[in-house]
C-alpha cells in the first residue's frame, strides 16, 4: 500500500502534462530534411516573362508527356513565343496563351501531331497512395514530385487537373495539340478533364499574375478585342538563363517520410484552428509543396 500511495503523485504529474501540439502541414514541412528536397533541373523550368515585367514559372513533367514537354522546350529554345499573349481567360477555368490561331511556322524537330500522352504505364513509377477515394480514378497519389490518378487494372497513370495546372490546348480529337498553345487551370480544380488533354507540368510561382487578369467577354473567355491580350515579352527554359540570375526550384520528395507526414496533417488539421478534422483530403488539397532553392 504504502508503494501505491508513493506512486500516485507522480502518476497524476504524468496526467496533467499537457499532450504534444499536433503539427500542422506547414510545421512538417519547416522540420523536413534537406535531403527530403528534390532539386527541379533548369531545363524543365519553363520562365514567362510579361510585358508587364511580371513573371510566371513553369515545372514541365517530361515523364508524363514527352513528346509534347519536348515540344514545348524547342519551342522556347527558338523564341517561338516572341510576341505572343494571354488572350483567354475563363473565369473559375483556365487562362491559355500562345500565338492564337497564328500560322506562325514551328521550328525545326517539333512534332506536328505528338501521340495522345494522357495517361502513361505504371510500370516503372513508384506511387505513395493518398490512402483515400477519388472520385475520378481507380486510385489516387503521388509519383515523381506529381500528383496522379491510378488504375491498377489497367496499368495506367494519368497526370491530373489541379489549379495551377498547365494543359495543351487542342482541338478536337484525334487532334492532340502541339504545345505551342498552353492553359493553366486558375479556378477549381476540372478533374473531368483528365485523360481528355495532356497535362505538361504546373504553376510554381507566380499564377497570381494569372489569376487577377481581367476576365475575357466572349465565348469560352476569350477577350473580343485583340487590344485586350495581355502580352507576353519571353518564354526561355531556366537553363537558357544565365546561371546567377535563373531561377531554381525544389519540391518535396514523394517518396520521403516528410511528405507521408504532410498528407497525414492535410488530412487530420488537428491545429488551434479546427475543431473537426476531416478524416480524408482530396488530391489537389494536398499539393506538393515547393520552394525556391535556398542559397548556399
Amino acid at each position: 500500500m504504502r508503494r501505491l500511495l508513493l506512486l500516485l503523485p507522480a502518476l497524476a504529474l504524468i496526467a496533467a502534462q499537457p499532450a504534444p501540439k499536433p503539427k500542422t502541414p506547414t510545421d512538417v514541412i519547416a522540420a523536413s530534411k534537406p535531403a527530403e528536397w528534390a532539386e527541379i533541373p533548369a531545363d524543365e523550368l519553363m520562365v514567362i516573362d510579361l510585358a508587364s515585367g511580371k513573371r510566371v514559372v513553369v515545372q514541365l513533367a517530361p515523364d508524363f508527356a514527352p513528346v509534347h514537354v519536348a515540344n514545348i522546350q524547342k519551342l522556347a529554345r527558338a523564341n517561338y513565343w516572341q510576341g505572343a499573349a494571354i488572350y483567354r481567360v475563363q473565369d473559375n477555368y483556365v487562362a491559355q496563351w500562345g500565338n492564337n490561331e497564328s500560322t506562325k511556322p514551328f521550328p525545326a524537330g517539333v512534332v506536328a501531331k505528338p501521340p495522345a500522352e494522357y495517361a502513361r504505364p505504371l510500370a516503372g513509377l513508384t506511387v505513395h497512395p493518398l490512402g483515400y477515394p477519388d472520385a475520378y480514378a481507380p486510385k489516387a497519389g503521388y509519383a515523381l514530385g506529381w500528383p496522379i490518378g491510378y488504375d491498377p487494372a489497367t496499368q495506367t497513370a494519368n497526370l491530373v487537373h489541379c489549379y495551377g495546372y498547365v494543359g495543351v490546348g487542342r482541338d478536337l480529337s484525334p487532334d492532340t495539340g502541339t504545345g505551342g498553345e498552353l492553359y493553366a487551370v486558375i479556378g477549381h480544380a476540372p478533374r473531368h478533364l483528365d485523360r481528355n488533354i495532356a497535362v505538361v507540368g504546373r504553376v510554381i510561382s507566380g499564377i497570381e499574375n494569372m489569376t487577377t487578369l481581367p476576365r475575357g467577354t466572349e465565348a469560352l473567355g476569350f477577350y473580343k478585342e485583340r487590344s485586350q491580350d495581355v502580352p507576353i515579352s519571353t518564354v526561355r527554359l531556366a537553363s537558357g538563363i544565365a546561371e546567377g540570375e535563373r531561377p531554381s526550384y525544389q519540391y518535396l520528395d514523394t517518396d520521403s517520410p516528410a511528405f507521408a507526414d504532410y498528407v497525414r496533417a492535410r488530412a487530420n488539421r488537428n491545429d488551434d484552428f479546427f475543431i473537426r478534422p476531416a478524416g480524408g483530403v482530396d488530391l489537389c488539397n494536398a499539393p506538393v509543396p515547393v520552394r525556391r532553392k535556398p542559397a548556399g
